[in-house]
């Protein structure tokens, strides 16, 4: 018996490094992929969203698939780059002109009106701030230095972060060219990773995460995207300044499913004051137009997708911006509506696996004599 133990407790021993050993080097192999595995999954989901069209490209390009994915990484950087080009030259531009304007004329601040002061809590405060500032200027900087350098901090670090997100996009683009390249071998792996996870079903719910992403990037993604570019481009030919960063705006704006006019209203009434009239009419039913056209586009790429609520996507934007940036808000909506679908598929299938209560019995009802009559026997 000692014996028996003995090697008993040796196998333990062994079992449990060897458990240690595997759950150690999966934890490592985590934390060397780690930095990666957000741009790899932006990288699936834009895979996954142009694989329709790259197959049709392939089969007119007589099946040269490395060709047609060059292609269309090609093309994805330049209607990437195109815009990020522009936004990034307006806004030197727009600061170039506010520093030109303050070393010839000067920074003046009109005093306030006297309603100011009789605004709810802060009036008083606001008015002798505003007072003073429009009096003496740099007594009120070296005031609120500590606030201004943080704000200054802020804004740098914001910069910092979109040229990390830009760079992460061109990145993305080029590994989302490789995945078409290799797109039927990743899709067996799909297809084993989730047997292994789900079961008989794993197929079926391979099929569900593919269309939901699709739903998600084309009808939500891709009109939110559109807004953007077409209120950018809008923005741009007007002269608006830092038309970039509010085309940035009506992106996170749409994509949250709030309506763009809530940016581009503020900008269409500002129009009047820096250009003529009739270009800012035209811009702002131009405007108007932009903020509207989702009515217009969401039965074209809805049409085919599967439906996803709202409050799933924007969660999943919101939550996505505050774990990763910007890049977060396109791959926190897609993941959180295929979690959202998955789990649905995964609790009607259970639902549908347990028959009711009146199934039973009709069940029962329906059985025949002579069951009934064996199994009274084998009861007795």
């Amino acid at each position: 018996m000692e014996n028996n133990s003995e090697s008993h407790y040796t196998r333990s021993i062994y079992t449990f490094l060897r458990i240690s050993f595997v759950a150690l080097i999966i934890y490592w192999s985590y934390l060397i992929v780690k930095p990666f595995i957000l741009i790899t999954v932006w990288s699936i989901i834009l895979s996954i969203a142009i694989y329709p069209l790259f197959k049709w490209m392939a089969k007119k390009l007589g099946g040269r698939e490395k060709l047609t994915a060059s292609i269309l990484v090609l093309a994805g950087l330049s209607i990437l780059l195109v815009p990020s080009i522009l936004m990034i030259d307006s806004t030197v531009d727009s600061l170039e002109g506010i520093s030109d304007k303050l070393k010839t004329e000067g920074l003046k601040i009109p005093p306030p009106k006297e309603k100011v002061a009789q605004w709810p809590g802060v009036g008083k405060t606001v008015y002798s701030t505003w007072m003073l500032a429009s009096k003496n200027l740099e007594a009120v900087t070296k005031k609120f230095r500590p606030q201004i350098k943080r704000i200054g901090q802020k804004l740098f670090t914001t910069a910092g972060h979109l040229v990390t997100t830009l760079l992460l996009f061109l990145l993305s683009i080029i590994l989302a060219g490789i995945f078409l390249i290799y797109a039927k071998p990743l899709k067996k792996a799909s297809y084993s990773v989730f047997d292994t996870l789900i079961g008989e079903q794993g197929a079926d719910f391979t099929r569900l995460s593919v269309a939901t992403t699709k739903s998600v990037v084309t009808g939500i993604l891709g009109i939110a995207v559109t807004q953007s570019l077409l209120g950018g481009i809008g923005m741009w030919i007007v002269g608006i300044p830092a038309a970039g960063l509010w085309a940035i705006l009506v992106l996170m704006i749409a994509i949250v499913q709030l309506p763009p006019l809530l940016i581009l209203g503020p900008i269409a009434i500002y129009s009047f004051t820096i250009i003529p009239t009739t270009p800012a009419i035209i811009f702002t039913i131009w405007c108007i137009f932009v903020g509207m056209s989702d009515a217009i586009l969401k039965p074209v790429f809805l049409g085919r997708g599967v439906d996803v609520p709202m409050p799933a996507v924007l969660v999943g934007a919101i939550g996505g911006v505050m774990l990763y940036g910007m890049i977060g808000l396109f791959v926190g909506a897609v993941v959180l509506a295929i979690t959202y679908k998955v789990i649905d598929a995964l609790l009607v299938k259970d639902v549908l696996d347990q028959p009711s209560e009146g199934e039973k019995a009709g069940s029962l009802k329906e059985a025949p004599p002579a069951a009934q009559d064996n199994s009274s026997q084998q009861g007795g």
